[in-house]
C-alpha cells in the first residue's frame, strides 16, 4: 500500500497527484506519454479497466504496449483511493483522463 492512498482526497487535483505519485516510467521509455481514460466507483476502485486514449511512444508495438502497461499498472497499484464523501458523490461514473509522461 502506498502512503499516498491513506490521505483523504478532496479534489480531482488531489486524485491526479496521488496517482502520479505511484507512477514510475519504464527506464528505456525516452520521451513518451500515454493518456488513460477511466471511471471510479465511490469506494475509490475503478469501473472496468482503464483505456489508453492517446499514445505517444517512440518505438515498436512492444515499446508502446510496455509503456501503456506501466501506466495502467501504476494506476491500479494506487487503488483504492480514499475520496472525501463530497468527492465520492461527484466522481462515481464520471470519465476521467490522466496523462502519464516520461521522463516524469
Amino acid at each position: 500500500v502506498h502512503p499516498s492512498n491513506a490521505a483523504e482526497l478532496n479534489t480531482m487535483s488531489d486524485v491526479g497527484a496521488a496517482i502520479q505519485a505511484c507512477w514510475t516510467p519504464p527506464a528505456d521509455a525516452g520521451t513518451a506519454s500515454v493518456t488513460l481514460s477511466f471511471s471510479f466507483k465511490r469506494d475509490g476502485t475503478l469501473i472496468g479497466p482503464p483505456r489508453p486514449t492517446a499514445i505517444h511512444v517512440n518505438g515498436d508495438a512492444k515499446a508502446k504496449k510496455s509503456f501503456v502497461d506501466a501506466a495502467t499498472t501504476a494506476l491500479q497499484n494506487c487503488l483504492p483511493l480514499t475520496f472525501s464523501s463530497k468527492l465520492a458523490q461527484g466522481v462515481a461514473g464520471n470519465v476521467f483522463t490522466l496523462q502519464f509522461t516520461s521522463p516524469k
